[in-house]
């Protein structure tokens, strides 16, 4: 049966759990920063399937190499070595300031095994400490772990009651977060830019102050860099524009250009799991590595950071022209090309609506912001057409 004769639509309401709210639009085939739907209509993706797809669609350079590993070896278990693994792990710890690596298989996965190791470093090292403080509008994960460490209660409600050991505080609230600190406390879990709840950035003096307090408590630090890493803001690692440094961090989204990976990184000091504390029968699987390999090495050869750094830049300040001509528009914010605007009135979902249909798609994160989240490779042009787009939808 042909593509266009499926009521593809009809089937995800026949068989899907209703889990998402779908815009209406089938997308069949992706290339650079663009993708189409099944009747052939083109759409600049501003979105990028959530920060994934960090080379755009279907780069050449993961495309050969998932084309390669496919037809050498896909699965294996870590009960082997696997040459894409360790070439991943080393490309990762030779740029970062880490020392160990588990690969895992998604965002949640890899903060689970963040807050697992922070929990056994508190057994040992803080007398069974094993609270972890983290920031209200949070996000870290979809399972109930990462969900309780989710600083968003309306994320808890239906799942109640969460699992213990969590405690959030005001993001950017160095003092709250001090006053929350106690015996049974092992560890702060921060995002250096809030992703989920918009686009909201760490200040310099609230990071650099947790990294002290950490370090004056004996606490472990751990940066979520799940959306931010991978040269999104401007660096290879959004912490690395603070001057600070983690205990762990974690990565998944775009690692793989596409491919479902995760990770979570330590220094040594604190890399205190031991065979069969943890595991994974996918993650660190031969072909996600393979990708992964492939996009690390592309974002470093393409200085896709730096580029990030400069289109973002050239995006913020489009936009805020775009605010000083509508004043529907209230505020402004990004860091490299992670970017957002927030609106005076609740239609940031009839904007995303509106915008899909004039070719463009946009994110919206709550009833008045809209999130941009491209391919680090957009160019400048592409950034023009999605403002005219928003121009002429605002106007």
């Amino acid at each position: 049966m042909a593509l266009a004769t499926r009521h593809w639509q009809e089937l995800e309401q026949k068989y899907y759990m209703r889990t998402f709210n779908r815009l209406p639009v089938v997308l069949v085939r992706g290339e650079g920063a663009r993708v189409w739907d099944e009747e052939g209509r083109s759409y600049l993706d501003m979105v990028a399937g959530l920060a994934v797809n960090v080379l755009g669609h279907c780069h050449p350079a993961v495309v050969e190499a998932i084309t390669k590993q496919a037809g050498r070896l896909i699965h294996t278990t870590n009960l082997y070595y696997t040459t894409p693994q360790l070439e991943l792990a080393e490309l990762l710890i030779e740029n970062s300031c880490a020392d160990r690596i588990f690969f895992a298989n998604s965002g949640a996965e890899a903060n689970e095994g963040a807050i697992k190791l922070a929990r056994k470093w508190g057994h040992l090292h803080r007398n069974g400490a094993y609270r972890i403080i983290t920031a209200t509008n949070s996000f870290h994960g979809r399972t109930l772990a990462t969900l309780a460490a989710t600083g968003q209660p309306k994320y808890h409600k239906p799942f109640a009651p969460m699992p213990d050991g969590f405690t959030s505080v005001e993001f950017n609230d160095l003092d709250a977060l001090k006053a929350a600190t106690g015996p049974d406390t092992c560890a702060v879990m921060l995002e250096v830019v809030q992703g989920e709840s918009g686009v909201h950035l760490g200040d310099h003096d609230y990071l650099v102050g947790v990294r002290r307090w950490c370090d004056e408590q004996g606490l472990l630090l751990i940066f979520d860099e799940i959306q931010t890493g991978l040269g999104r803001t401007g660096k290879f690692l959004a912490f690395e524009h603070h001057g600070i440094e983690p205990d762990v961090f974690t990565l998944a989204k775009g690692l793989a250009g596409g491919v479902p990976i995760g990770a979570f990184l330590s220094k040594e000091s604190c890399s205190v799991l031991t065979a069969g504390d943890h595991g994974s029968t996918f993650g660190g699987g031969p072909l996600a590595c393979a990708a992964g390999v492939a996009t690390v090495k592309t974002i470093f050869a393409e200085n896709l950071a730096a580029h990030s750094a400069e289109i973002g830049a050239y995006a913020l300040e489009k936009l805020r022209a775009l605010q000083a001509k509508h004043d529907v528009i209230d505020q402004v914010r990004g860091l490299g090309l992670m970017v957002a605007f927030d609106l005076k009135t609740e239609t940031a979902p009839k904007l995303v609506s509106e915008a899909l249909s004039r070719g463009l798609i946009l994110n919206a994160t709550g009833p008045r912001t809209i999130r941009m989240v491209p391919p680090l490779i957009i160019g400048k042009a592409e950034v023009d057409e999605a403002v005219e787009t928003i121009d002429r939808l605002l106007a």
